[in-house]
């Protein structure tokens, strides 16, 4: 009888892992191979070069521009992006007036599709007609040319980023804050605890599962954006917007080097291994779910 349990347990699980490893663990492993191999050329299978491929990677001075780029973008939009959603969440579940009507406002930007998003700040990012500079020059302010600068075209990237997942995020924040004991912060209340000590000792740490699985998905988020660079600045200029998957459909898909891209995404999937082990290893140990 157990046998036959657990036959049927496999059976249902057997598509579900056929898929998994048709998507996700046959590709990792092709990758990894492919890697140890040069590109092949004129339909001639590439030659084995072991790690040839990852020597000219610490040589590549663009790939350390790429990932330096990435570092800093995955910095500043991650902790904003929770901060903001968080703040936003904590705002539209208080007793507000039209509070429906401003959820919806926030939420807007998470359902519409990536290069419609794209396509909309690039028409405010515009330097002659966009929206943001008629703004600044109706207020005495010089434009700028958002994207065209090396200095703003990342800056630029990381705020529709960030107005773009904030109001996502918050749809998790706001389910937490609503699922919450009102019970406790009654008893915040017969104590006499003030906002910001009832926020520290009962609504972040109760919030703190939420909270890392956000974190993990605006992480994962920060490694995969491709649809914003190909429709706003193609990775420029001088790649001082190109992020690492960016660089590796780059070279994958324009320059067809598909044993370089395959170097760069054994890369991309170890960095991706070193922040899971961080998130569950160690901030997984600090998350209290009861």
């Amino acid at each position: 009888m157990n046998r036959t349990r657990q036959l049927h347990a496999w059976l249902l699980l057997l598509p579900a892992l056929a898929m998994l490893a048709a998507f996700t663990h046959i590709p990792v492993i092709s990758t990894l191979f492919n890697s140890f191999y040069e590109s092949p050329i004129a339909g001639k299978p590439g030659q084995f070069i072991g790690a040839d491929n990852f020597r000219f990677v610490l040589d590549d001075d663009i790939f350390w521009k790429v990932l330096w780029n990435n570092f800093w973008y995955a910095l500043i939009t991650v902790p904003a992006s929770i901060a903001l959603s968080l703040i936003m969440a904590i705002w539209v579940n208080s007793r507000l007036s039209g509070r429906a009507i401003i959820r919806l406002a926030y939420f807007t930007p998470t359902v519409l599709p990536m290069i419609a998003v794209a396509n909309i700040w690039l028409f405010f990012y515009t330097p002659e007609i966009g929206l943001i500079n008629n703004l600044l020059e109706a207020l005495g302010f010089e434009g700028q040319n958002w994207l065209g600068d090396p200095d703003l075209a990342l800056p630029s990237l990381m705020v529709m980023t960030i107005w773009k997942e904030a109001g996502f995020f918050m749809i998790f924040y706001l389910a937490a804050l609503q699922s919450m004991d009102t019970s406790l912060y009654e008893a915040a209340a017969i104590e006499n605890a003030g906002r910001w000590q009832t926020f520290k000792r009962i609504t972040w740490p109760l919030l703190m599962p939420t909270t890392l699985f956000i974190l993990i998905n605006a992480l994962i988020n920060a490694f995969k954006l491709v649809d914003h660079l190909f429709i706003l600045t193609k990775g420029g200029p001088n790649n001082a917007s190109n992020l690492l998957l960016y660089y590796i459909y780059e070279n994958a898909f324009s320059f067809f080097d598909t044993a370089y891209a395959a170097t760069l995404t054994s890369i991309l999937l170890f960095i991706l291994a070193l922040l899971a082990w961080f998130q569950f290893g160690f901030l997984d140990k600090k998350v209290h779910y009861r």
